[in-house]
């Protein structure tokens, strides 16, 4: 009987494929990321679908955005996903398939689409992910999938999430298409919103920090060079002077 691993052996997985030190702004989440990956993956009822991938993907370019250097963040990605026994690599290709379908949509046929009774012509390919997942009677609700759905959503058309009536109009259909937790599923997505809002204004402080830290260094270094050149001004002077005097 295999032992089921613990959150200890992901993260010791995890710095042991990622090496290089983790900016401590993104270093929690990075970790509160992976240890969900985790929790989600080794639950007896969890069986991996698209959306699951996407909302991977989502959240990890969301909150790690302006991560430097590029090739770490990269790296930290691809560590994460083996760190829980996946790949970078398939969770990116499954989140792509699954946005260039959503971008074949208008909101309309996705609100049909997801109504069983009414699927549109040619939406097969949807349909049998979303029949697949309301037929699970075990299915292992997460909040990446939600947050995958929800990217899903956005991507057929962004109005769909500006509009809040609109959005929770359409997370209600979704909900119920698909024998999701509806109320635990808006909590999920308020909270991502408004933890992206956070990681935002952090950012924004950082990099008004940052700059307002480059002109103080460059005004510092203008006066240091200003200081230099009428000091070597001076110094032809002193010499004359010193020679007149000889």
């Amino acid at each position: 009987m295999n032992q089921v691993r613990t959150v200890s052996d992901a993260k010791r997985d995890f710095y042991g494929q990622h090496t290089r030190p983790i900016n401590s702004i993104f270093r929690r989440v990075v970790e509160e990321l992976l240890v969900e990956m985790h929790l989600v993956s080794v639950n007896v009822d969890f069986r991996y679908d698209p959306f699951y991938a996407l909302g991977i993907v989502t959240s990890y370019e969301r909150f790690m955005q302006g991560y430097r250097p590029e090739s770490d963040k990269i790296s930290i990605f691809q560590a994460m996903c083996q760190a829980v026994g996946g790949s970078a690599e398939f969770y990116k290709n499954d989140a792509t398939a699954l946005v260039e379908l959503a971008k074949r949509c208008s909101g309309q046929q996705l609100v049909d689409c997801f109504r069983q009774d009414n699927a549109p012509e040619g939406a097969g390919e949807l349909w049998a992910k979303v029949e697949a997942i309301a037929a699970n009677k075990k299915f292992k609700y997460s909040r990446l999938f939600a947050i995958g759905l929800y990217t899903f959503l956005g991507e057929a058309e962004p109005a769909l999430l500006e509009d809040a009536d609109k959005r929770d109009e359409m997370l209600a259909t979704l909900t119920e298409a698909m024998n999701l937790p509806g109320e635990k599923m808006k909590k999920d997505l308020d909270l991502y919103r408004s933890n992206l809002e956070k990681m935002t204004q952090v950012l924004a402080v950082i990099e008004d920090a940052l700059v307002a830290e480059r002109k103080r260094r460059e005004k510092a270094e203008a006066e240091t060079t200003t200081e230099d050149s009428k000091s070597e001004e001076t110094q032809p002077e002193t010499e004359t002077t010193d020679a007149v005097s000889e």
